[in-house]
């Protein structure tokens, strides 16, 4: 295995325990069921939960990235932000279908649904990060 894909792996697979535990902390002990009521808008506890576990690994997640698995690009940090943040919206997206999907549609728990979820989303992830948003300049 290429030492790219192996801290790929790692640090993708750190960063994936750590939002799948906040996701089941959150839906689980702290968020009220069956919705959340905000100031403008109520959610049902799972987009909610998958909503604050994302504001914690998104920063996470692309530092690990920047600075651990594409440590090597020449590219702008400013750039691969950029890029990092379009893939996320995409993933963003994904997660969102496919929880709707695997809770609201089918009734999955919504941690089971959260697992599978990220297995599709995680895979989508690792094509457009390495081809998109760390890609080299000079490639």
């Amino acid at each position: 295995m290429p030492l790219q894909t192996f801290r790929y792996a790692a640090c993708g697979g750190f960063n994936t325990l750590l939002d799948i535990s906040l996701f089941y902390v959150l839906m689980n002990f702290i968020l009220p069921r069956p919705l959340v009521h905000l100031p403008y808008v109520v959610m049902e506890t799972h987009i909610a939960a998958f909503l604050m576990a994302f504001a914690v690994t998104f920063p996470v997640g692309f530092y690990l990235s920047r600075y651990v698995v594409w440590e090597s690009t020449d590219t702008k940090k400013r750039v691969q932000l950029f890029r990092y943040m379009l893939v996320v919206a995409a993933c963003i997206i994904l997660n969102y279908l496919f929880l709707k999907l695997f809770v609201t549609k089918l009734g999955w728990w919504p941690t089971i649904g959260k697992v599978v979820t990220t297995i599709f989303v995680v895979a989508f992830s690792y094509v457009a990060q390495r081809n998109f948003s760390f890609k080299s300049l000079n490639k």
